[in-house]
């Protein structure tokens, strides 16, 4: 998740929407909806734009971890970690300097 919202920091909205699209990480569906979201979101303030939007900032944090058990030869065990995160993204119009 981190590698793939690296990618899209600081990027225009367009931009990183078109880099989501085409990369082959697992993890970029999953961010891809995020940002939609957030674009949704940030449209519903009166005077916002999308095309004037970028990602200003954005990241991830550690979540919760599921713990599972595998079993295997001989009577033993072994220990499955199922990491969870939770991912920020905040989306801010683009500065316009004259």
């Amino acid at each position: 998740m981190r590698r793939v919202v690296d990618m899209i920091r600081g990027q225009h909205v367009a931009e990183a929407r078109r880099i989501l699209r085409f990369s082959p990480l697992g993890a970029t569906r999953d961010v891809e909806k995020l940002l939609d979201s957030a674009i949704a979101n940030a449209e519903q303030q009166p005077g916002v734009i999308s095309e004037n939007l970028m990602v200003s900032k954005a990241w991830v944090d550690e979540g919760p971890t599921l713990k599972r058990w595998r079993a295997r030869a001989r009577g033993r065990t072994s220990r499955i970690m199922k990491r969870t995160c939770h991912i920020t993204v905040q989306v801010a119009q683009k500065e316009t300097g004259n």
